[in-house]
């Protein structure tokens, strides 16, 4: 059947198989998790190497320096706004409906050793900003995966590929040559994502059950209720903003949503989530300078995932927080959610860091919390690219560098017209300068409608 060729679908096909064995053969479930490692693991192989690929050809091909600083303010800028409003969101959620109320548990009986290495995590943290995103060495930090040291990295590269212009013209080319092959090598490796879908999702379930959701039922729905509504409300008025409708939206990017759904990182995607913006009609140079960043600075799910599961073990513990005390809280997640990785487990040990710094909720209490945190970090994840994938059109859009007219007719086509463009064969004697290879048209649909 043709429905079964496309990715979704299968992906779909193996989340549902995922869930059926990790529910009945819970034991075979968790032995699947290493599929789903691997899957991301072969996606975490390239990420970096596509960042500095991305971002230093796209800077090299601005108008000016000065725009680089501009887009990095307005992307600073709108991650602060948006992720305020996130954790505002989830603090005034947990408040009306008390997720945590009536569990009365002692602080003196919960088990501190379960969640030690999350403090050891917290306290080998960064200590600054600068510590966070200044590498020791280049190749250490392509080496580690750091994406901000990367980012950084390859935003000066960028900038020496434009002030050297004429003389970097055949490296710059070299440079983006290598990076489409990479992503050749990308779509080979989705080509793993329902059976990487498959072991993840087999091994959450089988690992921690079905009967974990009836414990803390009520956290859990309040967490799904608020990121849903954040994505329709919030996200979905950023992205009428910037032109486009977010149902469309998600429905162009639907892949990618039950990949990380699956795998409950957003890292799997973030080469494929680059292609396709690119291919939607947003410049290379702000598609890869917004998107990294946002992988540390704009994790909106993790935004209410902290303010929630903050007060939640407040209110378990019967930890009475003020007015002022929980306008410290928020004043100290404004700094602890960011520079995460946007990976499982590291809203883990933001929210241990800040629990430690607030000191007055015990920190015992995430112990309540991890039975349910691969549950909760589903929609956590989900939530975190949608943020990511509408702030780059945001941040476009504000630019003036984003057709909005082109890019719904983009949404509007067949999926068949929406696959990538097939690259044309080019005689060895043309040589574009910079000026002819600046602003090249993402995909045959937006050069028509710009038309």
């Amino acid at each position: 059947m043709r429905v079964l060729k496309h990715l979704y679908v299968q992906v779909l096909i193996g989340l549902a198989a995922g869930i059926l064995v990790g529910y009945f053969a819970p034991s075979f479930g968790v032995e699947m998790k290493p599929l789903g490692d691997t899957f991301i693991r072969l996606i975490k192989m390239l990420i970096t190497l596509v960042i500095f690929c991305t971002v230093s050809v796209g800077i090299a091909r601005m108008e000016s320096l000065k725009q680089v600083g501009r887009v990095g303010f307005k992307t600073l800028l709108y991650f602060e706004v948006v992720t305020t409003i996130a954790l505002v969101i989830g603090l005034a959620v947990a408040n009306v409906l008390h997720p945590g109320a009536g569990l009365n548990i002692d602080p003196v009986t919960l088990d501190a050793h379960a969640m030690s290495h999350y403090v050891a995590d917290a306290h080998a943290a960064p200590s600054s900003f600068f510590d966070l995103i200044v590498p020791n060495s280049v190749v250490g930090a392509f080496a580690r995966g750091d994406l901000l040291q990367v980012l950084l990295f390859s935003v000066l590269f960028g900038i020496a590929l434009s002030i050297m212009a004429q003389r970097s013209r055949l490296l710059m080319r070299g440079i983006e040559q290598f990076g489409d092959t990479l992503m050749r090598i990308v779509e080979m490796i989705m080509r793993l994502a329902p059976l990487g879908a498959f072991g993840a999702i087999a091994f959450t379930v089988g690992k921690y059950g079905i009967g974990t959701l009836q414990q803390l039922g009520l956290l859990i729905l309040c967490f799904y209720i608020t990121s849903i509504l954040f994505v329709a409300i919030v996200l979905g008025a950023a992205a009428r903003w910037a032109g486009v409708g977010l149902w469309p939206l998600l429905r162009y990017f639907r892949e990618e949503l039950l990949i990380v759904l699956g795998t409950s990182t957003t890292e799997s995607v973030l080469p494929r989530l680059m292609e396709k913006l690119e291919r939607m009609g947003c410049p290379k140079a702000i598609v890869g300078l917004v998107l990294p960043t946002g992988y540390s600075f704009n994790l909106d799910g993790a935004a209410i995932y902290l303010t929630m599961t903050s007060l939640f073990i407040a209110q378990a513990t019967n930890t009475h927080l003020s007015l002022m005390q929980q306008v410290g809280l928020l004043a100290i997640l404004m700094l602890t959610s960011k520079g995460g990785a946007g990976v499982a487990g590291a809203a883990l040990v933001a929210l241990t860091a800040t629990l430690s710094t607030h000191n007055i909720i015990p920190v015992a209490g995430i112990t309540l919390i991890l039975g349910v945190d691969r549950v909760l970090n589903e929609v956590r994840a989900l939530t975190n690219m949608i943020g990511n994938v509408v702030a780059t059109l945001v941040v476009a859009r504000w630019e003036g560098a984003f057709d909005a007219r082109a890019a719904r007719e983009f949404l509007a086509a067949p999926r068949e017209a929406q696959a990538p463009a097939q690259p044309q064969a080019q005689s060895p004697t043309v040589r574009p300068g910079l000026e002819e290879t600046r602003h090249p048209v993402a995909h045959p649909l937006l050069e028509k409608a710009a038309k």
